[in-house]
Parts: structure tokens; C-alpha cells; sequence
């Protein structure tokens, strides 16, 4: 986007970001990791002082992915909502014209062609391949073509926060493209207080800054266990850590096995209604970070 076309006194709307025509609009659609809600707010509004509005529309992303499993159906869908609340939440704000985004070169790549040519779509981003094609604002995007390390170092001349600068990457649609098959308000709970032990263990782990991301998954499968002196029947949880520069490439994180063990012993022990915990070794490629 031209520089000039965003000229001094024109409102903008973002998803998080800076500056006096800016307003941040902060969808919390109720799949993001335990507490960073309350998280977000608290950094932006009282640390940056942004003129945040927060949108709590957790109730209409469920009700849309009710049956709902297939993932590229998800994105969309998700992709759909996240665009339909920003636009509510805009035009009470009076005139917008722009939308800013955060979008990655990473993100446009696995989208769709950067040039407009023809390009396999790995997955949908919602700020790719999810917007719809009548979007009514006009788009700036200045991370467009960069990857995640670039915009760190950006982040860094920036002189911003390391806790902000060094946060992993986190999908769009958040923990949904994490709980495989369908979403529903019991499954996220759970898998919120699965990821909550894995990224505890990750702080504490004295190479934990090695890690690109690492983060747990919840499965539709059930298995049999021993629990006291009783038989459940439970769920499976998947963690996943892995090794990267850009997100491009990544190799599966070699833990200790002590820090397994905890984190085994901690979600099974602590998270109700699991009874399996299970590691994933694949790298990407094939494998992509994210299982959906």
C-alpha cells in the first residue's frame, strides 16, 4: 500500500498495532491459550496505551463450526466470522477506509501466489485465503513480505518489548485448527488447560528460547487406561515442539525425556478427561507445525 494513500487524519483499522489514527480491534473468538485474553488487553491497552476495542464473540465462532470437521472448512469459516465481527466492530468507530494487517510472506506462500500465479494451497489463512472477495476496506499490509526472524529483527530496531518480540507464532484461528475434528466449548477447555502445562514447562526449560513453538493438540481418539483403581475411557493430547528459523522449514524438538515425563505426568494428572499423551518426531517438510 502507497504511503500517500493513507494520508494524515484518515482512520484506520487493526488488528493490534500503534499510532494516533490507529484503532485496534481485538476479536477474542474463544479458541486463544488460557489467559492470553486477559493478556493481550492488559499489554496493549496498559503498556502501549492503544485504543483497543475488544470484541467477545466466542458464542458465534462456535455456533458456526458446530459439526464442523474438515479443516480447510474451518478456516473458512473462521476466516468468514473473524472479517464479519471486524466490520461490526468498525463501523462504530465511524469512517474506516483501511484494514492493517499483520500478514507474513510465510502466510502468503502457503496461501496462495505471492505473484498472482498458480500456487498450491497448503492451508488458508484467514488473512489470505479467507478474506471475502467484496472486503469493504482497502488493505495495508507492510509485513507482507517479510518472514517471522525478519520481523523479530524488526521488532528489535523497533525497540519493543522482548516478551512481545520473542512470543511464538500463534495460527489465526487459534487452538481450533488444534482440537482435530469438531469444536466445541468442552474440547477447547480442555485443550486450554492441556497447552497451559506445555507452555509452563517450555518457560521453565532452560533452552526453552530454542524452541519456535511448542504447543499441545487434542485428537478424536479415546483410549483405554488405568486411573486409580478404576478404567477410563479418555482423550488423547498430542505435544508438539519443533525447531525453526522462518517457519518454512522445521525439525521436531529432541527434549529431554525428563521434561516429557512432566509433561506427560503433569496433563494427565492435572487435565480432566485426559489419559494419553503422545510426542510428534515429523519434521516439515512434510509434516507442517500446525496439524490442520
Amino acid at each position: 500500500m502507497p504511503r500517500e494513500l493513507v494520508s494524515r487524519g484518515v482512520s484506520i483499522v487493526c488488528g493490534l498495532s500503534g499510532g494516533d489514527q490507529l484503532h485496534c480491534i481485538f476479536v477474542d473468538n474463544g479458541f486463544l491459550r488460557h489467559g492470553e485474553a486477559r493478556q493481550v488487553e492488559e499489554t496493549f491497552i496498559k503498556a502501549f496505551g492503544i485504543d483497543l476495542h475488544v470484541a467477545h464473540a466466542q458464542a458465534r465462532f462456535l455456533s458456526d463450526l458446530k459439526g464442523m470437521v474438515e479443516p480447510e472448512k474451518k478456516r473458512k469459516a473462521i476466516g468468514k466470522r473473524f472479517i464479519g465481527v471486524f466490520a461490526e466492530e468498525a463501523r462504530r468507530l465511524g469512517d474506516i477506509r483501511f484494514l492493517a494487517q499483520g500478514t507474513l510472506y510465510s502466510d502468503v506462500i502457503e496461501s496462495a501466489s505471492p505473484s498472482g500465479g498458480p500456487s498450491a494451497t497448503i492451508k488458508s489463512h484467514h488473512n489470505v485465503g479467507g478474506l471475502p472477495p467484496d472486503l469493504k476496506f482497502q488493505l495495508i499490509e507492510p509485513l507482507r513480505e517479510l518472514f517471522k526472524d525478519e520481523v523479530r529483527a524488526l521488532g528489535r530496531e523497533l525497540g519493543m518489548p522482548k516478551a512481545i518480540i520473542n512470543r511464538q507464532p500463534f495460527p489465526g484461528p487459534g487452538l481450533a485448527v488444534r482440537i482435530i475434528g469438531e469444536v466445541t466449548q468442552e474440547r477447547t477447555t480442555l485443550l486450554q488447560q492441556a497447552d497451559l502445562r506445555v507452555q509452563e514447562e517450555i518457560a521453565d526449560y532452560d533452552k526453552g528460547h530454542t524452541i519456535w513453538q511448542a504447543f499441545a493438540v487434542l485428537l478424536p481418539v479415546k483410549s483405554v487406561s488405568v486411573m486409580g483403581d478404576g478404567r477410563t475411557y479418555e482423550n488423547t493430547v498430542v505435544v508438539r515442539a519443533v525447531t525453526s528459523q522462518d517457519g518454512m522449514t522445521a525439525d521436531w524438538a529432541r527434549l529431554p525425556h525428563d521434561l516429557l515425563a512432566r509433561l506427560s505426568n503433569r496433563i494427565i494428572n492435572e487435565v480432566r478427561g485426559v489419559n494419553r499423551v503422545v510426542y510428534d518426531i515429523s519434521s516439515k517438510p512434510p509434516a507442517t507445525i500446525e496439524w490442520e
